[in-house]
């Protein structure tokens, strides 16, 4: 997902390529970096990055404005590719999906070769590689999508599951951070399997509910069906922080990332939304929400930030130190008009990259 609009714009402007791209904001409007091309990431350029910053780092960065319309063209060639095979398809997002193809329509015994023929039809329709994990479930597929990018392609096999979580950090985890990984490093947890020697009690003071979770996913049990199809009632992002945020400007960045989130999953489903929701917890643990129900319902993201921003006003980010942000759209329709919205089709995994 970090890489697919930059892919998308380089493949369609010649002159972009194997050039550093970054597609978001303006740096003089507080803009956030939406996705950087690997040429960008060489000099440290990352997503949710400011774009001032992105500059400072790359000087000769080009800036392209995000175009939605585009993005969601090429995800519907691709998951167009995905439902031929299999109608077990769990989109997380543009560009990324998981696919449960035990039953497929190609008579397929292995799904290793699915994988590699669902890549050579998606770079021969959209001139994009992507990147495939081949695993027993849901957390491992993900993880070894990530594994070897871009134009990968990574095998778990149920044999070979312990050998593949004692290579991982205990980052990989779903939830795992940069601050609940400092609190794990404090009491010796480095790898992923180091949780499994961790008293449970300890672990639960922690990281609180995400304790049982966490203690599954260490011995690579997931048993998460893929889901097709589910009513999707609202969207939402946080973060909570290494440091406690006082400065304006960083959180008015950090909301503007989150807004653009927002905007995009809603391009993604084709829907609107039409209430954004400010969640503000402070460094006291202080934890407020502030909401607003636009009309008429909106998916602009320039929009949903101008919104968010107004919310910020109500509270006292800058004054006092918070230490989460979040953002949620809600009370969703499905066009810019008053129709409620219908069901929803809402993850092998895939991340497309240029």
């Amino acid at each position: 997902m970090d890489a697919f609009y930059a892919s998308v714009e380089q493949r369609d402007a010649p002159e972009l390529r194997g050039q550093p791209v970054a597609v978001g904001g303006r740096p003089e409007g507080r803009g956030v970096v939406a996705a950087a091309s690997y040429e960008a990431r060489a000099f440290g350029v990352r997503s949710a990055m400011s774009m001032s910053k992105a500059l400072r780092l790359c000087p000769d960065l080009t800036i392209v404005r995000p175009n939605f319309k585009k993005y969601r063209s090429v995800s519907q060639q691709v998951f167009s590719l995905f439902r031929a095979v299999t109608p077990l398809v769990e989109p997380l997002s543009l560009d990324e999906a998981y696919l449960d193809v035990t039953t497929n329509n190609w008579g397929e015994r292995f799904a290793t070769p699915i994988a590699r023929r669902l890549k050579q039809q998606i770079a021969a329709q959209t001139g994009l590689t992507a990147s495939a994990g081949v695993a027993p479930n849901k957390f491992l597929a993900k993880i070894a999508s990530g594994w070897r990018k871009p134009d990968g392609l990574t095998v778990v096999p149920h044999q070979k599951v312990e050998a593949f979580l004692n290579e991982l950090p205990v980052t990989a985890l779903w939830g795992v951070g940069p601050v609940t990984a400092r609190k794990l490093q404090e009491i010796g947890v480095q790898q992923l399997v180091d949780l499994r020697v961790t008293d449970d009690a300890v672990l639960k003071q922690l990281v609180g509910k995400q304790a049982a979770t966490l203690k599954r996913l260490c011995y690579g049990k997931d048993d998460r069906p893929v889901t097709p199809f589910r009513k999707v009632k609202s969207s939402s992002s946080e973060r909570t922080f290494p440091e406690d945020l006082l400065d304006l400007d960083i959180i008015h960045a950090e909301l503007d990332r989150m807004a653009r989130q927002a905007g995009s999953w809603l391009h993604a489903k084709n829907i609107f939304a039409r209430t954004v929701t400010l969640k503000i917890r402070y460094s006291d643990f202080t934890t407020i929400t502030r909401s607003e129900t636009t009309a008429p319902p909106t998916r602009d993201p320039e929009l949903l930030i101008t919104h968010v921003l107004k919310l910020v006003k109500k509270t006292n980010a800058g004054r006092r130190p918070v230490r989460l942000l979040g953002v949620r759209v809600s009370n969703l329709t499905n066009s810019d008009l008053e129709r409620p919205a219908a069901q929803l089709g809402v993850p092998l995994l895939w991340d497309i990259q240029p």
